[in-house]
């Protein structure tokens, strides 16, 4: 195993693209090994791209690119706009909440950072909001995606760990919305003692937040007809992507009737060049996912741990502070991917639930994208508003802040996370 993560930080040191870093050095294991035939690694490779459950990854990005193209980005907008933009700081305060929002469309802190970027940057910068204090806003505000359904990540998660992806959705809910909050009341704090200006600064009447909701009533109602559809036996979290797909058509051609045939070949391509770097990540890590579980990697870890910590909470702790710092160099699907298999072994041994540290764990290998040195949102997010990367540091420490203590109380909270799914699945 040492040598398969040699050679992996290796590769990624010299620039090399995350799947064939993974898949060499997954390759070299089965050259090494005396007994392992190296038609193992391949059929491996082909076991990975085999599974049902997976079929919810190109159908979500799918059914994402078809909302982005319907309109449904602008009715979310014209929402959060309304409902928010007259508290201190609106224009960042408009951009956590079209994030908790958008989560719900795109599935993707990524894509949401970056649509928020071109969308909201310069006019938050026009304003007179400090540059790095609008790129933090908005890039560490597009975490909320990692818990708000359907996050790509949970499913990843749910597929790799063998957990129920349905109970993931669902317990993703209340902590995504206490993310929001607390962000929300950081950028009020900041935004208060340094005068931003407020983007509109009469409160909505009761008419105008109801005409916003039922403008944007399509995407708000998206993420609950998953739930109710996976809760209700509909369909499986599987079948709920082709769903989505088809519920995003008919927004965009019936309902919104902003979807035209350009349209629909623009998100396809879009979607194609997502899932091939997502499908090529996952079809690699099988081979090291096989290695893991071949030597016993999560037995010989969790025999470290456990004897050295009594506490099943300060165990977890111990996971998150190294995936914290994983975060920061490693992407987040890399991640999940290839350190589930190890981790969901070892919280279960010592008592927690899988699903509750699913969410601890996409929280915070997802927080590494809006930091240095390889987060990927947060360059995004930079090269867009041509903000530099140390004057971001330093604005986005109050809200890394923020989600840390957050992710430290769900922690030692487990009802807060694991209440509505049990409500929902017992």
């Amino acid at each position: 195993m040492g040598l398969i993560t040699l050679l992996f930080f290796a590769f990624m040191i010299v620039g090399m693209p995350v799947a064939f870093a993974i898949g060499i050095s997954g390759f070299v294991f089965f050259l090494n090994d005396p007994v392992m035939p190296i038609s193992i690694a391949v059929q491996k490779i082909a076991t990975m791209s085999q599974s049902f459950p997976l079929l919810a990854v190109p159908f979500f990005v799918f059914a994402g690119h078809l909302m982005n193209e319907s309109g449904i980005t602008d009715r979310l907008f014209r929402f959060s706009y309304v409902a928010v933009g007259w508290m201190a700081g609106g224009l960042a305060q408009v951009a956590i909440v079209l994030s908790t929002v958008m989560g719900g469309v795109s599935g993707s802190a990524v894509a949401d950072a970056a649509m928020e970027a071109r969308i909201l940057g310069p006019t938050m910068i026009a304003k007179g909001y400090g540059k790095g204090f609008s790129a933090a806003a908005i890039a560490v505000g597009s975490l909320i995606t990692a818990t708000i359904p359907p996050s790509i990540g949970l499913i990843l998660y749910g597929y790799v760990g063998n957990v129920s992806i349905g109970r993931l959705f669902v317990a993703g809910i209340i902590p995504g919305l206490l993310m929001m909050i607390g962000l929300m009341t950081t950028t009020y704090l900041v935004a208060k003692r340094r005068g931003y200006v407020v983007a509109n600064t009469e409160r909505p009447t009761f008419k105008a937040l109801a005409s916003a909701v039922w403008g944007a009533k399509w995407a708000l109602f998206f993420p609950i007809a998953l739930v109710l559809t996976i809760r209700g036996g509909v369909f499986t979290p599987s079948e709920v992507g082709a769903f989505a797909v088809v519920y995003a058509f008919l927004v965009g051609f019936l309902a919104h009737r902003e979807l035209n045939v350009e349209k629909v070949k623009r998100a396809f391509a879009h979607a194609i060049s997502d899932i091939g770097l997502i499908m090529i990540i996952i079809l690699m890590s099988g081979m090291v996912g096989f290695a893991i579980i071949y030597l016993q990697v999560p037995q010989g870890i969790s025999s470290w741990m456990l004897a050295g910590i009594e506490s099943p909470a300060g165990i977890v702790l111990l996971i998150l502070v190294f995936l914290l710092i994983a975060g920061c160099f490693i992407e987040s699907t890399v991640l999940v991917l290839l350190l589930t298999p190890i981790f969901v072994p070892i919280v279960t041994q010592v008592g927690i639930d899988p699903v509750h540290f699913g969410i601890l764990m996409m929280s915070i290998v997802t927080l590494g994208g809006m930091t240095p040195p390889v987060g990927v949102a947060m360059y995004a997010v930079c090269s867009l508003m041509n903000v530099k990367i140390e004057e971001y540091m330093i604005e986005s420490l109050p809200f890394v802040a923020t989600i840390i203590a957050l992710i430290v109380a769900l922690l030692f909270m487990p009802g807060l996370v694991l209440w509505l799914p049990n409500l929902a699945f017992g």
